[in-house]
């Protein structure tokens, strides 16, 4: 069991925030959104219980981007670490980036979603998680 508060911040360290719930599930979004944002194919993200994000130091340092017709994207004004997503619809669902957990944030992605725009130089690993061509089922 991973001992909450989950810890977590940016590259230069401004931004500091705390999760105090068990994240509720994690997964890869193999979107082309993701690979511009990250450099990388894939975005690993966990989502959060509503109301468990709290930012303990550099709030003024954090800004979003709206990419339109998606998440808002969190990151650090100074780095620019990515931190987490936000619905602009409901701000309570939050979705941070696994790599800006301090450390193992005890939960394991259980999909990938959008692998219809999956990055050509890196094969999707067989790692028997599901996958879907477009976002993941509601609910699933």
């Amino acid at each position: 069991m991973t001992e909450l508060p989950l810890t977590g911040g940016c590259m230069c360290g401004g931004v500091r925030f705390e999760v105090t719930a068990p994240l509720v599930r994690a997964g890869y979004c193999h979107c082309t959104r993701c690979q511009r944002r990250t450099g990388t194919a894939a975005s690993v993200s966990g989502r959060i219980q509503p109301g468990s994000l709290r930012i303990t130091s550099g709030e003024e340092l954090v800004r979003t981007y709206n990419p339109g017709g998606g998440f808002l994207k969190a990151f650090c004004s100074t780095c620019g670490s990515a931190l987490w997503s936000q619905d602009p619809e409901d701000p309570e669902v939050i979705s941070v980036r696994l790599g800006a957990f301090d450390d193992d944030p005890g939960i394991r992605p259980s999909d990938r979603q959008f692998v219809a725009y999956a990055a050509p130089w890196e094969p999707i690993p067989d790692d028997g998680l599901p996958r879907y061509p477009e976002h993941r089922p509601r609910g699933s």
